[in-house]
Formats: structure tokens, C-alpha cells, sequence
């Protein structure tokens, strides 16, 4: 697990594959069960933890200013995540799935013992996050950002991303 300072507060990162636990996660996350709370996101719209730490910053903006859009904290990073404004849709297309195999768990603020829960949790192999770039289905990521051939040619798919994350309630 990799941690990162984040607007004032840390946030932990881990990356997982071979996950054959996803429809319990999703069942515990969706009943409000899952402890310790956090994020578990599709890995294969992620391609570098630049974004990702772009929809942190935004999602601790909003809880800040007592304006999170979601009923969680872990739950408004995957829908800032999303870069759409359609909550149902973010939290289906960035977050698991029933079959997700390469998972992204997030947790704002975990301690040392949130840490090895969280990775007594995700049944799965956890990976380095330098692997994001190399697995990262480019295809989908376009198809979901709108991300064109033209965009990609003066800028990276991570930049793509960040801009519309940061751009979504300008617009």
C-alpha cells in the first residue's frame, strides 16, 4: 500500500489482481457494512494515480465545504473519479463490478491496522502501482472520458482525465 498526502489528510493506495472476492466487496460496500470504509475502483480506467489524486483533492474540497454529492466519502472519490455528474453511472462504471478482477483500493486517513485489514479483505494478488500505465484499457478509458485522437495528440491519456475531473461542474 502506498500513501500519499492529500490536501491536509493521507490517502492510501492499493492495487490488486486475480480478485475473486468482488461480489462480496460490492455486496458489503452497497450495504454500508464494509469496514473499514473505502473505495474500490475498476483499475482499468486508471491509468497513472494523477487523476485519481485530482478526484481526492476535489472530493475533500466538497466535504469541506459540507457539499459531498454521495453518502460517503469513499463513495464521492469514485464518483469524482468518474468525470460525469451522474452518480448511479460513476459509481457502475469506475467503481466493482460483480466479476471486477483488478481492483484499486482507496482509504482517506488509514491507520497501520486499517491497512492489513484492507488487504485481509481483497482476495487478490496486490501489485505495484507502476503497473496502472501497462494495464490500463486505453480503449475504454477513451470510450468513457471521450477522450479523441486529436486530444491524445497534445496530451497523455492521464492529462485527459485530470482535465475533465477538474472541469466537470465548470461545465
Amino acid at each position: 500500500m502506498k500513501v500519499f498526502e492529500v490536501g491536509g489528510t493521507t490517502l492510501s493506495l492499493a492495487l490488486f489482481v486475480d480478485v475473486t472476492n468482488s461480489k462480496e466487496l460490492l455486496d458489503l460496500m452497497q450495504a454500508g457494512t464494509l469496514e473499514p470504509e473505502l473505495a474500490l475502483l475498476n483499475a482499468s480506467l486508471i491509468p497513472d494515480v494523477f487523476p485519481l489524486l485530482a478526484a481526492a483533492h476535489k472530493t475533500l474540497i466538497s466535504k469541506s465545504q459540507g457539499s459531498l454529492t454521495t453518502r460517503t466519502l469513499h463513495s464521492e472519490l469514485v464518483y469524482n473519479y468518474s468525470g460525469s455528474k451522474h452518480i448511479s453511472e460513476s459509481l457502475k462504471r469506475c467503481g466493482i463490478s460483480d466479476s471486477t478482477s483488478y481492483i484499486l483500493a482507496a482509504r482517506f486517513g488509514a491507520s497501520p491496522d486499517e491497512t492489513s485489514v484492507i488487504k485481509g479483505l481483497i482476495k487478490g494478488t496486490e501489485i505495484g502501482l507502476e503497473e496502472l500505465e501497462r494495464r490500463a484499457d486505453q480503449a475504454l478509458i477513451q470510450k468513457y472520458y471521450k477522450i479523441s485522437a486529436l486530444e491524445l495528440g497534445i496530451s497523455s491519456v492521464s492529462e485527459a482525465i485530470t482535465c475533465r475531473i477538474a472541469a466537470r461542474d465548470a461545465m
